[in-house]
């Protein structure tokens, strides 16, 4: 499981000019899902983004999680993390769950931030979403759960 994780002082996310998912302070997150994860994989992502210490604190060091800062998670569904563009001029998603997979993983992952206690909004899985994105820093940080980067 990837996921692209975005300090964000406000974000949203668009579907047929309808908001399906709005924050403020918080983390802005796209998630991918690969081929073989499971729901271990998705444990381990929510621990670790939720507990990111990326927030500052009262000395201007980035020294907070989301969890002591007090913020909210959006989070996008995101195939194309999966793309591989080794290869010729087009990405090849051969890595990428398939929808059935992905969207059980993904609605998973949402709801493990809620249990943290997390206010969690999110797009509408496999519909073309425009994602508005107010990066704080900008802080950006990739992860992945197989620990490939």
């Amino acid at each position: 499981m990837r996921a692209v994780v975005q300090r964000v002082k406000k974000s949203k996310v668009t579907v047929d000019e309808n908001i399906t998912g709005e924050i403020g302070k918080g983390l802005m997150v796209l998630l991918g899902v690969g081929l073989e994860d499971s729901f271990s994989d998705a444990d381990y992502l929510a621990e670790k983004i939720l507990k990111l210490r990326i927030f500052e604190d009262d000395n201007e060091k980035m020294n907070k999680s989301l969890l002591d800062a007090g913020g909210e998670i959006l989070v996008i569904s995101q195939f194309t993390l999966y793309g591989d563009c080794r290869k010729g001029k087009r990405p090849s998603f051969d890595k990428a769950a398939r929808p059935d997979k992905a969207k059980e993983l993904y609605e998973y992952f949402v709801n493990k931030c809620e249990e943290y206690g997390i206010t969690a909004q999110t797009g509408i899985f496999q519909a073309h979403m425009l994602v508005d994105i107010s990066n704080d820093g900008p802080v950006t940080l990739l992860l992945d759960s197989r620990r490939e980067f």
